[in-house]
C-alpha cells in the first residue's frame, strides 16, 4: 500500500514545474523572494530604535545592517552549486527554516554582538533561498519570452518586499519594540514549507564531479577580508593603517587564488568561462554597480527622513514606498520593453534615468518637500527596476540550462556584494563629509564634538544631554553635516550610475528569442524535435 501511494506520488510532484503549473511554481518563488525582500528592507526603518536600545558603535551599526547581504554574498556560490547537485527544493526548505529560527534570535537579541549573529545567520538563509528560487525559475521557463515575463514578475515582488518592509517595520515600531520586525518573518516561513515542499519540483542540474568546498571557502574568506577593509575605512582608520591594508591584501590574494583554482579544476564550482560571453560579464558588472550606487542610499534616506525632517518610523516608510511602487511598474512592463528596445537601450538608459534621479534628490535640504521627493523616488525606482531587470534577464539567458543554479549564485553574489561594498563604501563617504562639520562647534567640549561625529542619532542624543545654547548649537551643526554628507553620497552614487550607463554599451542590440542549445546538439534558432522540446520543458526531478 505505501509502494503505491509512494509511486502516485512522483507523478505529482514532476509535474508541479510542467505545462501551465509553471505559473504556480512561479507564485511559490516569489513568496520565497518576498521573505529574504522584507528582511533586506524591513531593518531600515529601525535602524534609529535599534541605535537607541542596544547603543551600538559607529562600526557596530555598520556590521548590524552589512552582515547581512556580505554573508549572503560570501555563500552564495556555495549554496547555489550545492543546490545544483543535491536538489534546488531540499536546500531553499532548508533555508526557510534556518531563515525562521535566526528570526527569531534576532527579534529577542539582548545586545548589538548578538543581533551581528543573528544577522549572519539570516544571511546563511538568504544565501540557501536566493538562486534556489533563480534557478528553478531558469529550469521551469526554457522559452525566453516567458522567461521574461516570469522574471518581471520575480522583480516586482521582490519591489513589494521592498515596500512592505518599510511600511511594516513602521508600523510595528508605533505599537511594537523594534524586534517586531524580524518575527513577521516566521509566519511566512511557516507557511512556505509545507507549501513550497507540495508545490515545487526538486530538480537537479547535469554537473558532475566533487563539490569544490575549498574554492568555496576560499571565496568567502576573500570577500569577507575585502569588505572588512573596506569597513575599516569607512570607520575613519587611516588608509596606511595595517587594520586596513591588511584585510584588503588578504581578500585580494584570497579571490585571484579561487580565480586560479577554478580555471585549474576540470570540475570547477563556477565555470568561469561563462564571463567569456559578453552579455553575461557585462550584465553581472551592471548588477554590482547599479548595487554599489544605491543600496546605501536607502539607508541614509531612511535616517534622513526620520532624524532631519522629524518623521515617525511609519511616515517613514510611507514616503518611501513611491520609490517601490514604480520599481513594481517597471517589474511588469519589464518584458515589454525588453522585446522592443533590447538589453543595450534597455538597461542604458534604466542607468541614465536613475542617475537623473538622484541629482534630482541633492536638492534636498534640512526642510520638508514632498514633491521633490516624490519624484525622486518615482524616478529612482523605476530606473533602477529597469537597469536590474535587463541585467538578470540578460544574464540568465546567456547561461547554459545545466549551469542555472551556477548563474543564480552569480547574479545573487553580484546583487549582494554589490550592496554590501554599497553600503560600506556610502556609508564611508557618509562618515567621511559629516564628521568635519562637528569638530569644532561654539560651546561644545571636544569630547562630546567627537562622539557626535560618529553617526547624527548620538549627537542628537549628546545634544539633549547637554541642553541649552550649546546643545541646541550641536543638533543644528549635525543636521547640517548630514545634509551635506547626503548631497556628497548622491553625487558619488551618480557617477558610479553614468559609469554603469556606460558599460552597457556591451550588452546585444536585441532580445534574441530563439530555440537554445540544448543536449541534442540543436542550434539556436533551429527547431528541436518534439521529445527533445519536452524533455527540456521539465527540470530533472526525483521521487
Amino acid at each position: 500500500m505505501s509502494g503505491t501511494t509512494a509511486a502516485a506520488a512522483r507523478p505529482r510532484r514532476r509535474a508541479a514545474g510542467a505545462g501551465a503549473n509553471r505559473w504556480v511554481v512561479l507564485v511559490v518563488l516569489c513568496v520565497s523572494l518576498l521573505l529574504v525582500a522584507l528582511d533586506a528592507t524591513v531593518l531600515h526603518v529601525a535602524v534609529p530604535a535599534v541605535t537607541e536600545d542596544l547603543r551600538p558603535g559607529a562600526i557596530e551599526l555598520l556590521w548590524i545592517v552589512d552582515v547581512y547581504p556580505l554573508v549572503c554574498a560570501s555563500l552564495l556560490i556555495l549554496f547555489g552549486t550545492l543546490g545544483d547537485r543535491v536538489g534546488r527544493r531540499r536546500v531553499l526548505l532548508l533555508g526557510y527554516a534556518l531563515f525562521g529560527v535566526a528570526s527569531a534570535v534576532a527579534a529577542f537579541a539582548p545586545s548589538a554582538l548578538t543581533l551581528i549573529l543573528a544577522r549572519a545567520l539570516l544571511g546563511v538563509g538568504g544565501a540557501m533561498i536566493m538562486p534556489a528560487t533563480l534557478s528553478i525559475l531558469r529550469q521551469v521557463f526554457p522559452d525566453r519570452r516567458e522567461r521574461a515575463l516570469a522574471i518581471g514578475i520575480w522583480s516586482a515582488v521582490a519591489a513589494v518586499g521592498a515596500a512592505v518592509g518599510p511600511l511594516l517595520g513602521g508600523f510595528l515600531l508605533e505599537h511594537f519594540w523594534w524586534g517586531s520586525v524580524f518575527l513577521v518573518n516566521i509566519p511566512l516561513m511557516l507557511v512556505s514549507l509545507p507549501v513550497g515542499r507540495i508545490l515545487l519540483p526538486e530538480s537537479r542540474g547535469d554537473r558532475e564531479g566533487p563539490w569544490d568546498v575549498t574554492g568555496a571557502l576560499m571565496a568567502a574568506a576573500g570577500l569577507f577580508a575585502t569588505v572588512l577593509g573596506v569597513k575599516r575605512l569607512g570607520g575613519g582608520e587611516a588608509v596606511a593603517s595595517p587594520f586596513t591594508v591588511l584585510p584588503l591584501l588578504t581578500g585580494a590574494v584570497l579571490l585571484l587564488l579561487f580565480v586560479r583554482r577554478q580555471r585549474r579544476l576540470p570540475y570547477p564550482l563556477v565555470d568561469l568561462r561563462m564571463f567569456r560571453r559578453p552579455a553575461f560579464s557585462t550584465s553581472v558588472g551592471c548588477i554590482v554597480l547599479a548595487m554599489l550606487a544605491l543600496v546605501g542610499l536607502e539607508l541614509i534616506a531612511a535616517q534622513y527622513l526620520q532624524l532631519v525632517l522629524g518623521l515617525s518610523p511609519l511616515e517613514t516608510g510611507l514616503r518611501l514606498l513611491p520609490l517601490t511602487v514604480a520599481a513594481m511598474a517597471a517589474g511588469l512592463a519589464g518584458a515589454r520593453m525588453l522585446r522592443r528596445f533590447g538589453p543595450r537601450r534597455m538597461v542604458g538608459c534604466g542607468f541614465c534615468l536613475t542617475a537623473a534621479a538622484v541629482l534630482t534628490l541633492t536638492a534636498m535640504g534640512g526642510a520638508d518637500n514632498p514633491t521633490l521627493l516624490l519624484a525622486g523616488f518615482v524616478l529612482l525606482g523605476f530606473g533602477l527596476e529597469t537597469t536590474l531587470f535587463g541585467a538578470y534577464e540578460s544574464m540568465l539567458s546567456e547561461a547554459p540550462a545545466d549551469q542555472a543554479g551556477g548563474a543564480a549564485a552569480i547574479g545573487e553574489t553580484s546583487y549582494q556584494l554589490g550592496a554590501g561594498i554599497g553600503i560600506a563604501l556610502l556609508g564611508s563617504v557618509m562618515n567621511a563629509a559629516y564628521t568635519p562639520g562637528l569638530r569644532s562647534v561654539p560651546g561644545v567640549p571636544a569630547r562630546a564634538s567627537g562622539a557626535a561625529g560618529h553617526s547624527l542619532g548620538e549627537a542628537y542624543e549628546i545634544a539633549g544631554r547637554l541642553g541649552g545654547t550649546a546643545g541646541t548649537a550641536l543638533r543644528r551643526a549635525a543636521r547640517d553635516s548630514f545634509v551635506h554628507g547626503l548631497h556628497v553620497t548622491l553625487l558619488v552614487s551618480a557617477g558610479l550610475l553614468l559609469l554603469g550607463a556606460a558599460m552597457a554599451l556591451r550588452l546585444p542590440r536585441t532580445m534574441q528569442c530563439g530555440e537554445e542549445q540544448d543536449a541534442t546538439g540543436t542550434g539556436a534558432g533551429v527547431p528541436a524535435p518534439r521529445e527533445a522540446r519536452a524533455a527540456r520543458s521539465e527540470p530533472r526531478v526525483s521521487a
